[in-house]
């Protein structure tokens, strides 16, 4: 009976990583909010994320290159923001990284449909590419608030900023429609952000995860 080791595991399937990852961010940052070092820590957690993403750009060599290059750009302007606090350097960073995800985005659906078969690689790309999008959005509603204060309202203080964690709320109940939340968009960028994602959340489940599906029970 073959035993396999987590690190393995996850070597042998990196969409495994990268979906872990990510679910663990979920749990870490309403924690990361509260240190007084948040800016270092996200930024910190933010790379990591982002090395297990390129793991899995796997189109043009030019286009390759060019996620890289991002990539490193997004950290240096992190690096930079643990020391230097200034709207329009979020703004470019928040603006790059939500172009990085919606690109590794693209790319995982590519990986996803490039034959006819489901691999086990695949089936858990299904989750990570959903996280991906999901954090990509978020991404695009931080640039937005920036650009637009008030663009976001909730229950709790409507008035302030929406948080990081705030908006990724926002993100996934809107992408898998399941729509509770108290966090709201309210001019009409933000309305109509909210809007593209909720059809980007329907298309998604209704052609990729049902074509992954049907590839399944065909091999079985």
């Amino acid at each position: 009976m073959t035993s396999y080791h987590p690190l393995r595991y996850i070597v042998q399937y990196p969409s495994a990583g990268l979906l872990l990852i990510q679910l663990l961010g979920l749990v870490l940052y309403p924690f990361m909010e509260d240190l007084p070092e948040r800016r270092a820590v996200f930024g910190a957690f933010g790379a990591i994320v982002l090395v297990a993403a390129l793991r899995m750009v796997r189109r043009g060599p030019t286009l390759h290159g060019l996620a890289f290059t991002l990539a490193a750009v997004i950290v240096a302007l992190s690096i930079i923001g643990v020391f230097v606090e200034e709207p329009r350097l979020d703004l470019w960073l928040f603006t790059l990284e939500a172009g990085f995800y919606f690109y590794a985005t693209a790319s995982l659906i590519s990986y996803m449909t490039e034959d006819q078969r489901a691999t086990t690689d695949e089936l858990f790309a299904v989750g990570a590419t959903f996280t991906l999008l999901a954090w990509a959005f978020a991404y695009t509603f931080m640039a937005c608030q920036l650009l637009y204060p008030g663009s976001f309202t909730g229950a709790i203080d409507p008035q302030a900023p929406r948080s990081w964690m705030e908006l990724l709320f926002l993100s996934i109940t809107v992408l898998s429609g399941v729509g509770i939340g108290d966090i709201l968009p309210m001019l009409p960028l933000a309305r109509g952000l909210v809007l593209l994602e909720a059809i980007a959340g329907v298309m998604y489940i209704a052609l990729v995860v049902s074509r992954l599906i049907g590839l399944t029970i065909v091999r079985r």
